[in-house]
């Protein structure tokens, strides 16, 4: 298993409007995977692979290369730095973070911490506030000279390392490199095989705040399939509800079926579910009550799409901690290729 990439892919800054780092990883991991590589003016990086037969179905795959982060909006007299938010954060989990503001001219460390009084000299009341996202702002260390050396719109994101915890990945931004991770290797486990379908995977951009790149992207392929590739909830964790734990880790690939952005087409649902038990690959059916994917939009371009997601439980996600289960990831590998084998040319 190709860990190194995945590691790299995780490590890579990358927030909505600003995958330049990711897409040129990426461009650099899939020379000869595809017939074509194009980006397009949304940022997404477009990579097809022609069919051997005329008239051949479109196949996309939608992974997006954002994660959730953040964009320096002020800059106080101080050199604090003051931030918006480029996706869902729970204000909880930011206390106390290592980032990095990334800068045209280099990256720069800081710690991130909310407004307001520490432990020694607070209240009780004020120690049970928990501080509004808008609250937190990053100290580099620099004072003043931080004006002059970050913009207005600098990205930054956490600043974790990768981690292998016996069989469980551990990372920010698995949300959503893993899908990333995923085109690659399902493309390269594929091999030449699949030659009767226009495979088109399209690594998206700004996912995390409204499936941006993957609805102009989706528009211009007009596939006749849309596979959304994904991480999702597993709450399978001390304090949640067994209806509630969406998946649990180490059982096989998210067979997605239903989130607030889309519901899956159901043909390709027994489809997939058809191939996954014929393979012998371990999946579980997943529904979301809240939130949305990219396969939404391929469903909903131009005319139309059939669409499914094939996802990959993930728990803690939107952290510094996010996990996955490595047979669960290499699962969604396999289930990818083998279906994009089915298309002989």
């Amino acid at each position: 298993m190709n860990t190194d990439l995945l590691k790299r892919l995780c490590e890579t800054p990358g927030v909505p409007g600003h995958e330049h780092r990711v897409r040129d990883l990426i461009t650099a991991e899939i020379d000869s995977l595809f017939d074509h590589v194009e980006t397009d003016p949304m940022g997404s990086l477009h990579c097809r692979r022609d069919a051997a037969v005329p008239d051949a179905p479109k196949i996309m795959l939608l992974c997006h290369m954002d994660e959730i982060g953040f964009l320096v909006s002020h800059i106080d007299d101080k050199g604090f730095l003051w931030l918006q938010p480029v996706g869902g954060f729970d204000p909880r989990n930011l206390f106390s973070r290592r980032v990095l503001v990334c800068t045209d001219e280099g990256d720069i460390k800081g710690v991130m911490n909310p407004g307001g009084k520490p432990i020694h000299i607070s209240s009780p009341e004020e120690r049970k506030k928990v501080p509004a996202v808008g609250e937190f702002y990053i100290d580099t260390g620099l004072g003043k000279a931080a004006a002059e050396k970050v913009r207005i719109g600098d990205m930054v994101v956490m600043d974790e390392p990768f981690l292998e915890m016996g069989e469980r990945f551990v990372s920010k931004a698995l949300d959503n490199r893993v899908a990333c991770w995923l085109g690659i290797e399902a493309m390269r486990r594929l091999g030449d095989k699949g030659r009767g379908a226009e495979i088109h995977v399209v690594f998206t951009s700004q996912e995390e705040v409204g499936l941006r790149g993957a609805r102009t992207a989706a528009y211009k392929v007009r596939p006749d399939i849309g596979i959304g590739v994904d991480t999702t909830l597993a709450c399978d964790t001390p304090g949640v509800p067994e209806k509630d734990r969406t998946t649990v880790l180490g059982k096989g690939f998210g067979l997605h079926v239903r989130d607030t952005s889309f519901i899956a087409d159901r043909g390709l649902v027994a489809d997939l579910e058809t191939l996954a038990r014929d393979r012998e690959i371990p999946f579980q059916r997943t529904m979301l009550a809240a939130g949305g994917q990219d396969g939404a939009a391929a469903q909903q371009a131009a005319a139309g799409a059939r669409a499914v997601g094939v996802v990959v439980g993930t728990r803690y996600i939107h952290t510094v901690t996010e996990m996955v289960d490595r047979t669960d990831l290499e699962a969604a590998r396999d289930i990818l290729s083998a279906y994009l084998e089915g298309f002989e040319g």
